[in-house]
């Protein structure tokens, strides 16, 4: 799933991304950890990957593997 980087808390590492069909998700700071990145930017395009329960695990740059 992909969606453009809404809001982004440096400080607290979490934020709120628009998905593509409109709807805002929030990710947790542990989903940024996960990730690797050191920050992201407004407007920024990510993919967001969930476990097998829907919980956001880790967002990263759709270029990423």
């Amino acid at each position: 799933m992909q969606g453009t980087v809404a809001t982004f808390d440096a400080s607290n590492r979490n934020g709120v991304l628009l998905l593509d069909d409109g709807t805002e998700l929030a990710f947790p700071a542990h989903a940024f950890d996960a990730s690797g990145l050191r920050l992201l930017r407004l407007g920024q395009r990510v993919r967001v990957d969930r476990d097998a329960a829907g919980e956001i695990i880790r967002v990263t740059l759709p270029t990423m593997a």
